[in-house]
């Protein structure tokens, strides 16, 4: 409870400065905008290996609660926003908060986002502190993203990054970003850590119906005593085809040493297809088809033969009975190479859930 007290005082804090830094002439008055905003998705998941501690599998970290009634994510924003300073505050809770932030130390785990900015030149913009990550095309909050649960993809990558940033955007076209970062999702370093991490990022919209995006990330993740450098890239492309039908296509590829000094490296790969089609502006259906090779189980560790080698389906229907409220299902299934899924005593080669979700936002 003092926990979360402190956190609404910092909430209240940062609220008040923001408010105290608000343009003085007019004409920045109109450019200098204090908003708040709100989420919250409920959620229901039946998985059909029953896991006896309901816990779905360990590579998820979003609905991952079986056979119970449960809040994923429920987060409170602030943002300020002028011509040249901006900041965000967000606090959460949920399951998505207590599975992703397990690591990180206890008053940051209910930190969604906390970041500064500055226009410090002609669309050039400096952010610091804790951000959405620069990598993927979903995030934590479902409203939006294409499907109800996360891809493997995303849910092995990270959602969120801390370091400074530093974005230039020329035109409506194109935009470039370079970031210094603690490491691979990570608030606070890893003891005994003194890697630099970086990230950099290149967006192309060439039209309002396209855009690609190339991210990368360069760094360590362990003690300096075993560093094993990372190598990692992000590529995907957001598509609408017509006014009711859109595809994303992406793929993650990453290298990481073998040991510290080798010039072995172990590689994963992850390619990824969504197509959504919308019925009317309140119904809306989307199938998704994904991949994950992690043979020698650099992110995802099986200690079985082959790795981690998984493909997943899923078909989930959207219905938005009123302005700001989504109700969905979906069926999704994981078939692997090894026996890496478990039900009940006996290793499993496939993994089927059916999840439903109700989210509500302001």
């Amino acid at each position: 409870m003092k926990k979360t007290l402190l956190l609404v005082a910092i909430l209240a804090a940062a609220v008040t400065l923001f408010a105290q830094t608000e343009p003085t002439t007019e004409k920045e008055k109109e450019k200098g905008k204090l908003t708040f905003s709100g989420y919250a998705e409920a959620y229901y998941s039946y998985d059909f290996n029953q896991p006896a501690n309901h816990t779905k599998p360990g590579f998820l970290y979003n609905f991952n609660r079986h056979n119970e009634l449960n809040l994923n994510l429920a987060m409170l924003k602030a943002n300020y926003n002028s011509d040249r300073v901006r900041g965000n505050i967000a606090l959460m809770t949920g399951t998505y908060a207590q599975y992703n932030m397990a690591a990180e130390p206890s008053i940051f785990q209910y930190v969604y986002e906390a970041n500064v900015g500055v226009r410090v030149g002609k669309n050039v913009w400096i952010d610091a502190g804790i951000m959405p990550a620069h990598i993927g095309f979903e995030s934590a909050i479902g409203k939006d993203c294409y499907t109800l649960t996360r891809s493997m993809l995303a849910e092995n990558s990270p959602y969120f990054e801390t370091g400074a940033k530093v974005t230039w955007t020329p035109n409506e076209k194109w935009s470039f970003a370079a970031m210094y970062l603690n490491g691979w999702q990570r608030i606070k370093r890893v003891d005994g850590n003194q890697t630099p991490d970086f990230g950099t990022q290149i967006t192309f919209k060439p039209s309002d119906k396209v855009l690609l995006n190339w991210s990368t990330y360069v760094g360590n993740d362990f003690p300096d005593s075993t560093r094993r450098m990372r190598y990692f890239n992000n590529l995907y492309g957001t598509f609408g085809i017509t006014e009711k039908f859109s595809l994303i296509a992406g793929i993650d590829y990453g290298l990481q040493q073998k040991a510290k000094g080798s010039s072995g490296l172990s590689d994963w790969y992850t390619p990824i297809v969504i197509a959504r089609y919308a019925f009317t502006d309140k119904l809306a259906a989307a199938g998704r088809v994904e991949y994950f090779n992690d043979a020698d189980g650099v992110v995802i560790a099986t200690e079985t033969p082959h790795g981690f080698q998984t493909t997943g389906y899923s078909l989930n229907l959207d219905f938005t009975p009123v302005s700001h409220v989504m109700f969905r299902i979906e069926g999704r299934m994981f078939n692997g190479r090894d026996k890496t899924f478990i039900k009940g005593t006996e290793l499993k080669n496939n993994n089927a859930a059916l999840t439903a979700s109700l989210a509500v936002w302001f």
